[in-house]
């Protein structure tokens, strides 16, 4: 059993970031307000952005994966309808071969749950092409959610950069009653900080609270630090984690890492887990947080339980306990999605299996599903709760649908009453930590490979398959025009939608033609006449512009279309990124009055952006109607490259 060193208690006490930073630091200072480069240990993929991840890495010339482990997970579109997706899911799984990466088949479970139990480590860093990544944050890892290209880069061996990070400690005190649970502690978060103004923020939980929690308690409050805006979530790992990864097989990945005694937080928000009662966030925001109480006796339609945020043995196992011996109500529809085959081969040997079936249950494919829209859609006018962690208008899949997102055991007993009930005072089963996990890693294909590759492997490529589009250098001069003007918490979800256009992720061209489709289906038309003219497209944007997923293409399909620029109030961390790695220029109003002064088809002075981007980042914009407005575009000196040359695919000019 592996302890942590005791070297640090001679020098300044650290918390739990700062250890695995210092640990992962090769470029860059922490302590100083600027941009670090940090190695990457754990890569992870999934299907609906893993093939423009795995094109670009081979578009780089690496001959097989640099880093310690990179896994690539087939969870999003299982459903295959149409020829596309079966054809990517044959092309990942031959790039897997080819470079060295482990594949884990269709049906083997949420890329995120399955991560958690077979390969994160405490202490490491994991970064991967899905926001809700920082999962790991659970047991104890920095994980985080970043575009695709990033995470090639960081399979080639590469650093990933973020902001020098604030860190904020939360700090658990007490235990939670029963019929709550960690979904009604990370709302009870989200209430306090919302989803927006926590960019370059990482949180970090602490106190003696954390010791009531269990892995799969952490990993949902880690998961949902997404919806914060944050960069990621941590947990110390101590012996609640120890006991999980000794039940996983894996008790050699383990050591323990907590903050040291008199460790400095930036600030610190203090939660009596006994004070916490059932909560639920409303349509159509996470961060629109209510209490159960206050929706008390809501007729609901449809319960959606599972996805990578609440699909644990410990969460279908409490669901199926409280259902046993009862069925659900006769007009609501109720379905169950596992987050892996280890959860659903225990929950067959208990008998928690035919539990659900028999309570009326459907039971799904262990895949994220209906929480992107991809199945299970709600009825016209639906009220829909489900255990998912977005709730944004229209991502189910039905634009009228009222989606509330709650804990399972709120979601199992309004099950049985067909509207909102608070699981307060109501016969809540305690589920213990299993002491032993039945472990079956056969649909992990080329374990033997993983790192090397098999280099003379043949990669599959589809018809739907086409070459990833690079950037321009930025123009010395340009003039451009207001593409299209959106308001605040624009989601990717708006500018990419996912559902039944995700099908088309691996071909640019064609997945361009919804750019906006939830707001103005015209926009691509649009956009391409205007470049067609020799104009740059410019979006602009209110606040926390860019949230929820990680999905590159909001940056990448937008490029294409001849995007140059989006002018914001605010953008959510992970789209900067990825507009900074496709050659987008992310620009914040300086007055963010000044939004009120454009509109859709106003033209645009932009013959100084080149010049604002290897300067100082400041443009003066002279709008038609002769009225100047100031944008900034605040940018490290390898942002500043990147954007130069038309972004890092650009840069690297094909070749690593």
């Amino acid at each position: 059993m592996k302890k942590s060193s005791k070297k640090q208690s001679a020098k300044t006490p650290m918390n739990v970031v700062e250890k695995i930073l210092a640990a992962h630091l090769v470029e860059g200072d922490p302590a100083m307000d600027a941009e670090v480069g940090i190695r990457i240990d754990q890569t992870l993929t999934q299907d609906a952005t893993g093939t423009m991840a795995y094109l670009q890495f081979e578009s780089m010339g690496v001959p097989h994966v640099r880093n310690e482990l990179a896994v690539s997970y087939v969870d999003h579109n299982t459903v295959q309808i149409g020829y596309e997706n079966a054809d990517d899911h044959d092309f990942l799984a031959s790039v897997a071969r080819r470079f060295g990466v482990i594949y884990s088949k269709c049906g083997n479970g949420i890329c995120h749950q399955l991560h958690l139990e077979r390969f994160g480590r405490p202490g490491k860093t994991l970064l991967g092409s899905d926001s809700h990544t920082p999962t790991g944050g659970g047991i104890g890892m920095m994980a985080i959610g970043a575009g695709g290209i990033d995470i090639a880069v960081a399979m080639a061996g590469g650093a990933f950069h973020i902001p020098s990070p604030k860190v904020r400690g939360i700090r658990l005190t007490g235990r939670l009653p029963r019929g709550c649970s960690a979904k009604d502690v990370i709302l009870k978060v989200l209430e306090k900080f919302g989803t927006k103004g926590n960019v370059g923020w990482i949180f970090e939980y602490f106190g003696p609270g954390v010791k009531t929690l269990d892995v799969p308690s952490r990993a949902t409050i880690a998961n949902m630090g997404a919806e914060l805006g944050v960069t990621t979530s941590v947990f110390p790992s101590d012996a609640v984690t120890r006991q999980f990864l000794e039940a996983q097989g894996r008790a050699g990945d383990w050591i323990e890492l907590v903050a040291d005694k008199g460790a400095a937080y930036a600030d610190v928000f203090e939660i009596d887990l006994s004070a916490i009662e059932p909560m639920m966030a409303a349509p159509h925001s996470p961060g629109n947080v209510v209490t159960v109480k206050s929706m008390k006796g809501t007729k609901v339609n449809q319960i959606m339980i599972g996805s990578c945020t609440n699909s644990s043995y410990r969460d279908i196992r409490t669901v199926a306990l409280i259902l046993k011996g009862k069925h659900v109500a006769d007009d609501v529809e109720v379905g169950i999605a596992c987050g892996s085959r280890q959860v659903v081969n225990m929950l067959a040997e208990d008998g928690s299996l035919a539990i659900l079936v028999k309570a009326g249950c459907r039971i799904l494919e262990n895949a994220c599903g209906f929480c992107i829209g991809a199945h299970m859609s709600p009825r016209t006018g639906a009220i829909s709760l489900r255990t998912n962690n977005r709730n944004f208008e229209g991502r189910s899949g039905t634009k009228s649908a009222q989606v509330y997102l709650v804990s399972p055991e709120t979601a199992a007993v309004s099950a049985l009453e067909g509207k909102v009930v608070s699981p307060l005072g109501a016969k809540i089963p305690s589920v213990p930590a299993p002491k032993k996990f039945p472990v079956d890693d056969s649909m992990f294909l080329y374990r033997d490979t993983a790192g090397k590759g098999v280099r003379r492997a043949e990669i599959v490529r589809g018809p739907n398959i086409a070459p990833v589009p690079k950037g321009e250098p930025l123009a010395e001069k340009c003039r451009g025009v207001v593409a299209i003007k959106v308001g605040d918490k624009i989601t990717t979800d708006h500018i990419m939608p996912a559902g039944a256009r995700l099908k088309f992720r691996s071909n640019v061209p064609e997945y361009a033609k919804f750019v906006f489709e939830p707001c103005d289906s015209s926009f691509h038309d649009r956009c391409l006449a205007a470049k067609a003219s020799g104009l740059a497209n410019v979006i602009v944007a209110g606040e926390s512009y860019g949230q929820g997923s990680s999905r590159e293409h909001a940056a990448l399909c937008p490029m294409y279309l001849g995007v140059k620029a989006v002018i914001a109030k605010s953008i959510e961390r992970i789209h900067r990124a990825n507009l900074v790695n496709f050659g987008i220029v992310p620009l914040v109003f300086d007055d963010q009055g000044d939004y009120d002064l454009l509109k859709q088809g106003d033209a645009i002075d932009l013959s100084g952006l080149r010049a604002a981007v290897a300067g100082d980042g400041r443009l003066a914009v002279k709008l038609q109607d002769g009225r100047t407005v100031i944008l900034v575009a605040s940018l490290s000196a390898r942002e500043r490259e990147l954007l130069l040359c038309g972004g890092l695919l650009a840069s690297l000019g094909g070749r690593h």
